[in-house]
């Protein structure tokens, strides 16, 4: 069996490598769109496994920004180019939700560490008034650079992970990896004991958290809103 992590890129490659082996994934967005599995009810092939939802959590994020940030009115969304998927569900969620929120949004591409360096240096002189990081992998993998360059200028950021907001981002919203883990894990479980994954049909992550950092809150002078605080699964003191 194979059980892949890192969303589409590490699902299709396993694909593309067998197709009669097992494989358990875990992606961001829609499985099927991409071409992972037939039918998220039916499978049909030798992949099955939990789509995180990451992605189209896109217009729920920007509703949070706003309550945090009530008279902000310009964001910089940081994309990576190289994840096709995740970045065009992302372009596509945020010309609704954008003015349906009130927001001016600024798509800024990333996909290496110094892109990074320059988009913060863009923001620098710039100035939106948040930054809105996209859903994927190697963003996650660079938490501690943005968060760095994040309190380096002062600017307030909202990414789907948790990760993130534990090096000093502002707030995340996004599925409960640990519990998309587990959810992945059952079904290898259920494979290896004789099920087929043609027949275990993709399951949608089913716990979702928000995380606000209220140490990076007082350090930006922002005041979180009590209702927003009391939403809160976890707030980082």
């Amino acid at each position: 069996m194979i059980v892949t992590g890192g969303g589409f890129a590490t699902a299709i490659a396993a694909k593309g490598a067998t197709t009669t082996i097992p494989i358990v994934f875990g992606v961001s967005d829609d499985p099927v769109k991409h071409g992972l599995v037939a039918s998220l009810a039916r499978p049909g092939g030798n992949l099955t496994g939990v789509n995180l939802l990451s992605t189209e959590l896109t217009a729920k994020r920007l509703e949070l920004v706003r309550e945090m940030l009530p008279r902000a009115s310009r964001i910089a969304v940081l994309v990576n180019p190289a994840n096709t998927g995740n970045t065009q569900t992302t372009l596509r969620e945020l010309e609704v939700a954008g003015p349906a929120t009130g927001f001016q949004t600024q798509i800024v591409n990333a996909s290496t560490s110094r892109e990074i360096d320059t988009a913060f240096a863009a923001f620098a002189r710039e100035r939106p008034d948040a930054v809105f990081v996209g859903q994927d992998a190697f963003f996650n993998g660079r938490r501690l650079q943005l968060a760095t360059w994040a309190a380096r200028h002062g600017l307030p950021m909202t990414s789907g992970s948790r990760d993130i907001c534990d090096v000093g981002g502002l707030m995340g919203y996004g599925s409960n990896i640990v519990d998309v883990y587990r959810q992945e894990g059952v079904y290898a479980g259920r494979i290896l004991k004789g099920a087929k994954p043609a027949d275990l049909p993709v399951e949608q992550s089913a716990k979702f958290e928000l995380v606000v950092n209220a140490q990076t809150a007082r350090i930006l002078g922002i005041d979180i809103p009590p209702t927003l605080l009391a939403r809160a699964d976890e707030v980082i003191e």
